[in-house]
C-alpha cells in the first residue's frame, strides 16, 4: 500500500520539480519540459526501484491523464480567429496539411515491408504530431492502442530530427526558400505587443499562484465532466471503437466549450493541460523496456525523417505554384511540425514578427484537428 502511494506521488509531483527546474535553468528550458519528463521516466524505469504492482497504476494514470488534458488544452483556443486568417496563410495551411498526409502515406508504402509491425499506427502518430503536437501524439497513442516502446521510439526520433529541422529553419531556411518563393510583403504597421509575447518562455509556474486556484478548479471540473460524458458512451459502443469515440468526443466538446467566453477566458487552462501531459510522459517512459529502444529498427527513424523533410520540400514546391511567400511557408511549417511554442522563436530568427499571429492560429488549428486527421489516416492505412 505504501509503495503504491509513493509511486502515485512520484508521478504526480515530479512534474512540479521539472517545471520549477525548467523555470530556473536555461539549459533545461531549452531542452523543454516534455523531453526532461521522458528522461526522468526512463531513469525511473531502468532503476529497478518501481514496485511490482506498478503496471496497474501506470495504466490507470495513462488512461486518465490524456482525456483530462485535452479539454484543458482546447478551452483557451480562439476558434473565431480561424476565420480571420489571411488568404495566403489559409492556402499555406491547406498545402502544409496535404504535404504531411502525402508524406505519411508515401512513407507507409515505402517501409511497410520492413520489420515494423502495425506501421499504420506509426503513420497515425506522425499525422497527429505534425499537424498538432505532443498532446495529439499522446491522444493517438491511446486511440490506436500503440505499444509503449513504439510510441517512445517514435517520439524520440521525432525530437531528434525536429531539432535538425528547426536549426535549418532559423539559420538558412529563409535564404534557401527565397530562391523559389517570393519575399514577404509587409501589411501591418502596428502590432499588438501582447500578441508578440514569446510563447517559447515557460509560464507554467503560474499554475501555482493563489489567484489561479479558482479558475483551475473550475476548468478541472469542466474537464472531468467532459470525460464523464464521453466515457458514458462506452456502455453502447463496441470495445474496438471505444477509445477512438471517447477521445474524439472529448476533443469536440472541448472545442465547443471554448466558444463560451467564460470558459475561454479561464486562466492557465493550457498550462494545466500541459502539466497532465508531463505526468503522462513520465509514466509512459517509465513503462518502456530500454533494451527494446537500444535494438529498435531504424525504419521508424527513416519514416520520421521522410515525413518531416519530405513534407517540407513538397510544401515549398506547391507553395511556389500558388505564389505563397517564404516567411508564410516557414511559419506555417513551424506551427505544424514543431507546434505553436516555436512560432515566436522562428519569427524572431527570420526577423518578421508580423507572422506570429497567423503562425499561432495555424498551430491552434493543428491542435484541434490533429486527433481527427490522425485516426482517419491511420484507419485508411490499415485498410490498404
Amino acid at each position: 500500500m505504501i509503495s503504491t502511494i509513493l509511486l502515485i506521488a512520484f508521478y504526480l509531483f515530479t512534474p512540479l520539480i521539472i517545471i520549477y527546474s525548467c523555470q530556473k535553468q536555461s539549459f533545461l528550458r531549452r531542452l523543454g519540459a516534455v523531453l526532461v519528463a521522458y528522461a526522468v521516466g526512463l531513469a525511473a524505469g531502468v532503476s529497478g526501484l518501481l514496485p511490482e504492482n506498478s503496471k496497474e497504476i501506470q495504466e490507470i494514470i495513462t488512461t486518465i491523464t490524456i482525456p483530462l488534458a485535452l479539454p484543458l488544452l482546447l478551452f483557451s483556443s480562439d476558434i473565431k480567429s480561424w476565420t480571420r486568417l489571411a488568404g495566403s496563410t489559409t492556402i499555406s495551411l491547406i498545402i502544409a496539411l496535404f504535404a504531411v498526409v502525402i508524406s505519411v502515406v508515401v512513407g507507409f508504402f515505402m517501409f511497410r515491408g520492413d520489420d515494423i509491425q502495425e506501421l499504420w499506427k506509426v503513420g497515425g502518430l506522425l499525422i497527429g504530431v505534425y499537424t498538432g503536437g505532443t498532446p495529439n501524439l499522446a491522444a493517438l497513442k491511446i486511440m490506436l492502442d500503440v505499444d509503449n516502446d513504439t510510441y517512445l521510439i517514435t517520439h524520440a526520433y521525432d525530437m531528434i530530427i525536429s531539432a535538425g529541422y528547426f536549426f535549418f529553419l532559423i539559420t538558412i531556411g529563409q535564404k534557401v526558400f527565397g530562391f523559389i518563393l517570393p519575399a514577404f510583403k509587409t501589411g501591418i504597421k502596428n502590432i499588438d505587443k501582447n500578441v508578440l509575447a514569446d510563447m517559447s518562455q515557460n509560464h507554467m509556474w503560474g499554475l501555482f499562484e493563489r489567484k489561479n486556484r479558482k479558475p483551475m478548479l473550475i476548468s478541472l471540473l469542466l474537464s472531468i465532466s467532459i470525460f464523464g460524458i464521453a466515457g458514458s458512451t462506452t456502455f453502447f459502443i463496441s470495445e474496438n471503437s471505444q477509445m477512438i469515440v471517447v477521445i474524439l468526443l472529448i476533443t469536440s466538446l472541448g472545442i465547443i466549450l471554448s466558444l463560451i467566453p467564460g470558459v475561454n477566458k479561464l486562466d492557465n487552462t493550457f498550462e494545466a493541460g500541459m502539466y497532465l501531459i508531463l505526468v503522462f510522459s513520465i509514466v509512459v517512459a517509465s513503462m518502456v523496456d530500454i533494451s527494446e529502444i537500444i535494438s529498435a529498427s531504424s525504419t521508424i527513424f527513416y519514416y520520421v525523417f521522410l515525413v518531416i523533410f519530405g513534407s517540407l520540400i513538397l510544401q515549398v514546391l506547391l507553395s511556389s505554384v500558388f505564389r505563397i511567400d517564404t516567411d508564410t511557408v516557414i511559419i506555417t511549417s513551424t506551427a505544424l511540425i514543431c507546434s505553436p511554442p516555436f512560432v515566436p522563436a522562428v519569427a524572431g530568427a527570420i526577423k518578421n514578427k508580423e507572422i506570429i499571429v497567423s503562425g499561432l492560429t495555424v498551430g491552434i488549428i493543428g491542435y484541434a484537428i490533429g486527433n481527427y486527421l490522425g485516426v482517419i489516416i491511420a484507419e485508411l492505412l490499415h485498410s490498404l
